[in-house]
């Protein structure tokens, strides 16, 4: 529910300090200390400046400034009784001071109640200490009532100027503060979606580093309850540890992708088939750099792709072709066909499923299906 404008305080940020420039500060504390030298003078250059009577107005000068700085910290927290009670405090204390022959001293102090009521308390508040003290300041002055009216009328415009300007500057400060607010957010954003990005990378390199040694060491498994020969058992663990060493190595290429060092992706695609004589790879299109998520989803739908037919037709033969289009890069792998290795049944079968999570999220597609000979697996991502 919007406040009713008569009722409503400053906001903190316009009563308070924040945004306020060195300069422009400044000359507040020159303007302050302009006033109090006015007071004071005021009470100087009055004919009872003599004996008791000037110790009772700079008394008065002094009970003045602190009242105003009161009522400048009550009206910082709010608080509507004890500011009225502050500012109805000063209009009262220039009575007795015009009355004691301190009247510039009282003409100050009453001015100077209607421009802070104006810039600092509610206006249905502040007007009426505007009244009160217009109309003291009316009623002892000397001037021509014209004068007097073009004054007071002065002294509200310049009261209610300087509330319209510190709103300026408060807005000014919550704007501000917002916008920080929300880069900070769009930063704490961006950090966590690094990370998933990074945790999404090592996570598919794993997940084929562990697929691949798990298809070896299953195989070890099963040579031993066969009773199959030590040199057998021996090269499917050797090539266990080599998958091993390769998730290492994996693991530094993703690390370095991700620092945006990432080796040509017709080089990758060649040396993932690379002795594999069954294996072939063709490039069309015109080659041009991918960003580093779509390069790393062709690389990972790759290796996950050979995996599986490695588990699933070991022997058959694999064609990957990587196709540059005009809005899109599509990669393309198939198999011959086979029949099913010993270890199909590997393995828990979320590796093509996480590949189609990927290339969603960069806005593409992944379809995985039996073709006209073997398996087809097609990877669609925007270029």
């Amino acid at each position: 529910m919007t406040r009713n404008a008569w009722t409503r305080w400053p906001s903190p940020e316009a009563l308070g300090r924040a945004g306020v420039t060195p300069p422009r500060r400044l000359l507040a504390w020159v303007v302050r200390l302009l006033v109090l030298g006015v007071l004071l003078g005021g009470v100087f250059s009055s004919s009872r400046a003599h004996g008791w009577d000037t110790l009772i107005g700079v008394g008065v000068v002094l009970l003045a400034a602190a009242t105003g700085w009161s009522f400048f910290r009550t009206t910082l927290q709010h608080r509507l009784w004890p500011s009225l009670a502050a500012v109805l405090l000063l209009e009262a204390v220039a009575i007795p001071a015009h009355s004691s022959g301190f009247r510039l001293l009282a003409l100050a102090v009453w001015c100077g109640c209607v421009v802070i009521a104006l810039e600092r308390l509610p206006l249905a508040a502040g007007l009426p200490v505007v009244a009160v003290g217009l109309g003291l300041y009316g009623a002892v002055n000397n001037d021509s009532p014209l004068t007097t009216v073009i004054t007071g009328v002065a002294l509200a415009l310049g009261g209610y100027t300087l509330r319209l300007d510190a709103e300026a500057r408060g807005g000014a400060q919550r704007l501000l503060a917002q916008e920080r607010a929300a880069r900070a957010a769009e930063a704490e954003s961006a950090a966590l979606a690094e990370r998933a990005r990074i945790a999404r990378e090592i996570h598919d390199v794993l997940a084929h580093s562990l697929s691949a040694q798990l298809v070896h060491l299953e195989a070890a498994r099963l040579l031993i309850e066969r009773g199959a020969g030590r040199e057998q058992v021996l090269d499917r663990v050797v090539a266990a540890r080599g998958m091993a060493r390769d998730g290492l190595e994996e693991t530094r290429q993703a690390l370095s992708a991700l620092r945006g060092e990432l080796t040509p992706l017709e080089e990758f695609l060649t040396q993932l088939v690379g002795t594999a004589a069954a294996a072939e790879v063709a490039v069309t299109g015109e080659r041009r750099p991918l960003t580093a998520e779509a390069s790393q989803a062709v690389r990972r739908v790759a290796q996950e792709a050979l995996t599986n037919v490695r588990k699933h037709a070991p022997g058959a033969k694999v064609r990957l072709r990587l196709d540059y289009g005009e809005q899109q890069v599509t990669l393309d792998v198939r198999d011959s066909g086979g029949p099913p290795g010993e270890l199909a049944v590997a393995g828990a079968g979320y590796g093509l499923l996480g590949m189609r999570e990927r290339a969603e999220l960069l806005g593409g597609s992944l379809e995985a299906g039996p073709g006209e000979e073997g398996f087809v697996v097609t990877l669609k991502v925007p270029a």
